[in-house]
C-alpha cells in the first residue's frame, strides 16, 4: 500500500508504460487509471482518492493532448506546472505509484507535412477544421469517434475535441490498460462519451465518473480558472449559483425547459457572461428535452473575458 510523500515513478516511453502494468497484473493487482492534462487541483486529486478505494495501485498520466484542440484554441496557453502536479502527488495521502508523463503520444516520425495532411473534417458552416496533431503533420490518421454522443453541447463550438479526447483516452488504455478509469462529472459529456466508447469498443475498463468539486465559493475547479481576472472569477460564480436555483425552481415543480434555461441565460448574461450553450438534457442520451419527466443534467458553457468555462447540475426527479 502507497504511503504519504512516496515519491512516483515517472514513465515517459509507451512501451516501458506497458512492461509497467504487465508486471503488476501478474502479480494479481489491479490498476487505476487518472487520467489529466495537468496543472493538478483539487478535483484531480479526488478522483485519485476514488481510485485508492479500488484499485491496488493508481497511474495519473498527465498530457497535454494536442489532439482535442483545433489550432485557433488555447494549447499553447494551457497551464502547465509538472513540478508542482508532482508535489501535490507526493503530499497525498496514499499517493501515486506511477506518473506516465509521454512527450508525444501522436509524433510517428512520418515524412508528412502540414501541406498534405488529411484535413477532411467539416464544420456545420462548410470549413475546414482540422486538430493541432493534423496541422503539424505528425502523421497520425486514426481516430475514434463517438457519432451521436459528439454533436451537442461543447461538440458544436468545438469540433475536433471529442474525437481527440476519444482518441487520446483509447490509447492510453492500450498503453496503461487499467481495470478502472476515473474521470469528473464536470466534464459531462466527456464522461459519457469515453464510457460510451468503452462499451462499444469493448474494453476491459470500469469507467467511474466523480462528483463535481467546487471552491468554497462554489466555483467549479478548473485549471483554466487560474486565466480569470478577480472580477471575472466574482461574476462567473453566476454560472453556479443559476443552476442551484434552477434545481430548486424543479424540485418545486417546474418542468418547462425553455422558461429554466431562459432564467438561467439571463442570469449569467447580466453578470457579464457570454453564454455558448444552457442545455437541459438526458443524463444518459445527452438528448435535450423540452419537458422534465426523468432523470436530466442541465448544462452550462460560458466566456466570462477570454476563459470559457463549462458546469453543470444532475437533476434526478
Amino acid at each position: 500500500m502507497a504511503t504519504t510523500n512516496k515519491e512516483p515513478e515517472i514513465i515517459t516511453d509507451k512501451n516501458q508504460m506497458r512492461k509497467w502494468s504487465r508486471a503488476i497484473r501478474s502479480q494479481g493487482m489491479t490498476i487505476g487509471l487518472v487520467p489529466t492534462m495537468g496543472y493538478l487541483h483539487e478535483g484531480h486529486l479526488s478522483l485519485i482518492n476514488e481510485s485508492h478505494k479500488r484499485a491496488n495501485v493508481t497511474v495519473v498520466s498527465i498530457y497535454v493532448n494536442p489532439g482535442q484542440f483545433s489550432p485557433s484554441e488555447d494549447l499553447s496557453t494551457y497551464p502547465s506546472d509538472f513540478h508542482g502536479d508532482l508535489l501535490k502527488l507526493m503530499a497525498l495521502p496514499g499517493g501515486v505509484d506511477v506518473v506516465f508523463h509521454p512527450r508525444d503520444l501522436y509524433d510517428y516520425k512520418t515524412t508528412t507535412t502540414s501541406s498534405n495532411v488529411n484535413k477532411d473534417i467539416i464544420d456545420e458552416k462548410g470549413g475546414r477544421v482540422v486538430s493541432c496533431v493534423e496541422e503539424r503533420g505528425a502523421g497520425h490518421e486514426t481516430w475514434v469517434r463517438v457519432e451521436k454522443f459528439e454533436k451537442g453541447l461543447c461538440g458544436k463550438s468545438r469540433p475536433v475535441f471529442f474525437r481527440g479526447v476519444a482518441t487520446v483516452v483509447a490509447k492510453l488504455f492500450n498503453i496503461v490498460d487499467p481495470d478502472f478509469a476515473f474521470f469528473g462529472k464536470k466534464d459531462y459529456q466527456q464522461l459519457r462519451i469515453v464510457q460510451r466508447m468503452t462499451r462499444d469498443l469493448d474494453f476491459a475498463v470500469e469507467v467511474i465518473g466523480s462528483e463535481i468539486k467546487r471552491d468554497s465559493d462554489g466555483l467549479a475547479l478548473s485549471s483554466r480558472n487560474v486565466h480569470l481576472s478577480p472580477e471575472e472569477r466574482e461574476k462567473a460564480l453566476s454560472i453556479n449559483r443559476s443552476l442551484f436555483r434552477a434545481k430548486s425552481t424543479i424540485e418545486k415543480g417546474q418542468v418547462n425547459c425553455k422558461e429554466l434555461r431562459d432564467s438561467v441565460i439571463q442570469a449569467i448574461s447580466e453578470a457579464g457572461g457570454k453564454i455558448d450553450y444552457a442545455e437541459i438534457v438526458d443524463q444518459e442520451s445527452l438528448e435535450a428535452v423540452e419537458e422534465i419527466k426523468s432523470p436530466v443534467v442541465f448544462c452550462i458553457a460560458a466566456w466570462f473575458g477570454k476563459v470559457r468555462l463549462i458546469d453543470n447540475m444532475e437533476i434526478n426527479v
